[in-house]
């Protein structure tokens, strides 16, 4: 059994996804980051950079269990425990890997990014506006010249790099961004969006997941405000 310690944002829906397409029996534990669950201690011992999601996996590697944070560790973990959505030549490997670390270290951050000064943000900064939500338009251009290449973004085969970097385009009008401009993204979102796991993982929470626009100034300093840097 696996204990999973989410909320339903696109890092939530990566590990939600990927627990149902392998078929694992996992166990949610929410962790509502607007009333500031990530903050506290229970929860730090297992994420200690107070960020969603996170894993413990009672049956661990030698029988004992073991905690993960960090979603795409938490996908390569998943994918080696469970021999799934990751080739094992070592060549194919890094093709996926390689378009993992890309969401992780790009895609996720800028359009999180484009997100806070689009919707979250206290005041409208135009430049922040345009910042972003210009570089979310290069980076929806980069994957769409890549799914111009090859059916999923680690080469012919479904795989965790996809399932990192789809729940990031599910908010795309939020980002300033029209799937139509980019057909080669369209055809790969759409394909990922009618699997039947993807649809389970997208419904884990989902009940619980608020329109961002009716946000209290309580919940945004929870996530954006001093609370973030107090030690601990």
């Amino acid at each position: 059994m696996i204990d999973l310690y989410t909320w339903p944002t696109p890092n939530g829906w990566k590990v939600h996804i990927m627990l149902e397409e392998c078929g694992l029996d996992y166990k949610v534990h929410p962790v509502n980051i607007g009333e500031g669950d990530q903050f506290k201690p229970d929860f730090l011992k297992i994420s200690p950079n107070n960020k969603m999601p996170a894993i413990v996996d009672q049956n661990g590697p030698d029988d004992k269990p073991i905690s993960i944070f960090e979603s795409g560790a938490i996908l390569i973990y998943l994918a080696e425990k469970t021999g799934k959505f990751m080739p094992s030549d070592a060549r194919r490997r890094f093709e996926v890997l390689q378009w993992l670390m890309f969401q992780m270290g790009g895609l996720g951050p800028m359009l999180g990014q484009a997100h806070h000064f689009r919707q979250y943000a206290p005041e409208k900064i135009q430049y922040g506006i345009d910042r972003y939500t210009n570089e979310a338009s290069r980076l929806y251009g980069v994957i769409n010249t890549r799914l111009g290449e090859a059916q999923f973004l680690g080469g012919n085969d479904y795989s965790i790099a996809d399932m990192a970097s789809y729940p990031w385009i599910r908010p795309h009008e939020r980002q300033g961004q029209d799937l139509n401009d980019y057909p080669n993204l369209k055809r790969w979102f759409e394909e990922i969006h009618a699997r039947p796991a993807v649809k389970r993982g997208n419904n884990v929470l989902a009940d619980l997941r608020k329109d961002p626009d009716t946000m209290t100034d309580e919940q945004k300093e929870q996530l954006f405000g001093k609370k973030q840097y107090e030690k601990r």
